[in-house]
């Protein structure tokens, strides 16, 4: 059906100069990657394009920086150093709009490096746990180079692609990178608990990875007729499909179905997901859709953020100018979980640091992204409350903020606030 060969020999399609998308998430191509960077003293000026991908970048070792620049759609932490060694650059972009920067060819790619399971009889195969913007990328790029594996979950939903749109092939057998969570300490439960009070049953969840999620999934086990339409989930909602939790009987998109455009946890996950057709990977233009989005009554967007300001600002991608991860998906569920019948837009965040340095800030810091603004914010919670904003004037988000903020910190953020703006 298809005739493989080495890595080593697959990567010699990339010339000095290309452009290369490599497939995100637990999906990074690692063998691919591993053979294109140990070209480095061959090649020069290729841009590497990714969101954030699992497992090692060696392409992003600063000494490497005349072979590769490294351009990212979200900032992982294996390449965030790039930025400040200045063989990284950053790309602000909705998750939504990534496949249209392909699709209108204002970002041109020569080659996509991406990461499939083997074909069935018919020869199709499918892009497993990462679908996002690799669509697109294969759509539109001159040389596709897939890495086949017999240990990528197949997927349901349109991640599939047919062998001739492959022009070569690397077989491997490759356990996917895992992500074991940590069990949610005492202020992620406190924030799981507000946030679960606020999920009605026959709601339609949106939520990522992290202790904060998972805190609020594992109290939603008594809620019922629960929905999921997300950019990605990990392990914790398993047992609460498996219990008839989550359902998806009462969402307006595919309903019956559990929708993502990419996963990232432990095997366990990737086993449930395997030739499982209550889960439905679609591309990121799909998922993210805010038109899409807003069709899910009681659709419900759980969002983190670095900080919030008291009139709602909400930074979620930089620690002041310092980028450090990207706009994502946030602002697409937040405006359709908005804009849905019965909907909910939350930003979840503990009150202060690892440092002891409160999130609920009086202004954001110099140079902080604003990812969702304060028109677009609906409830903040942390662990000491739920601060309701939407309607609310400015004064009154301020009050709301503050109440919700350290106790140590209160008194001081709305002095410095109400002082500032005298």
């Amino acid at each position: 059906m298809y005739k493989s060969v080495t890595a080593e020999e697959a990567v010699k399609i990339i010339d000095s100069n290309n452009r290369v998308y490599i497939q995100a998430a637990a999906a990074a191509p690692q063998q691919l990657i591993n053979a294109m960077s140990a070209r480095h003293e061959e090649l020069r000026n290729v841009e590497v394009c990714h969101l954030h991908t699992e497992g090692g970048a060696p392409y992003a070792n600063p000494e490497y920086r005349d072979s590769f620049h490294i351009n990212s759609f979200f900032i992982g932490k294996n390449v965030r150093h790039t930025l400040k060694a200045g063989n990284g650059s950053y790309t602000p972009v909705f998750l939504s709009e990534l496949p249209m920067l392909f699709k209108r060819n204002i970002i041109d790619l020569d080659v996509a490096l991406i990461h499939v399971s083997v074909p069935d009889k018919h020869g199709y195969c499918s892009l497993g746990v990462s679908v996002e913007g690799t669509l697109a990328a294969i759509e539109n790029a001159r040389f596709v180079i897939a890495q086949v594996n017999k240990n990528m979950p197949r997927t349901f939903g349109a991640g599939i692609i047919h062998v001739s749109e492959i022009d070569t092939f690397v077989e491997c057998d490759d356990q996917l990178p895992g992500h074991e969570m940590a069990p949610p300490t005492d202020i992620e439960n406190r924030i799981g608990n507000h946030v679960a009070g606020l999920i009605e049953d026959r709601s339609t969840l949106q939520m990522g990875i992290g202790s904060i999620p998972n805190a609020v999934l594992s109290r939603l086990g008594n809620h019922k007729d629960l929905g999921l339409h997300t950019e990605m989930f990990s392990d914790g909602v398993i047992d609460l499909i498996l219990k008839n939790v989550i359902n998806g009987n009462y969402k307006t998109v595919n309903r019956g179905r559990a929708l993502a455009t990419f996963l990232i946890g432990s095997q366990k996950l990737y086993d449930y997901v395997d030739d499982n057709p209550f889960i439905e990977m679609r591309a990121s233009n799909y998922t993210n859709d805010v038109s899409i989005i807003k069709q899910n009554p009681k659709m419900v967007a759980i969002n983190s953020a670095i900080e919030v300001d008291l009139t709602g600002q909400v930074c979620a991608d930089s620690i002041g100018n310092n980028m450090y991860s990207g706009v994502g998906g946030q602002m697409d569920f937040i405006r359709g979980a908005s804009l849905s019948e019965g909907g909910k837009a939350i930003i979840a965040l503990p009150s202060v640091t690892s440092k002891g340095i409160s999130r609920i800030t009086p202004f954001l810091k110099p140079g902080a992204g604003v990812v969702t603004t304060r028109a677009h914010v609906q409830y903040v919670v942390t662990e000491y409350g739920v601060a309701n904003l939407y309607g609310k004037t400015i004064k009154q988000r301020v009050k709301e903020l503050v109440n919700i903020a350290h106790p140590d910190f209160r008194e001081s953020i709305e002095r410095s606030y109400f002082d500032a703006i005298k």
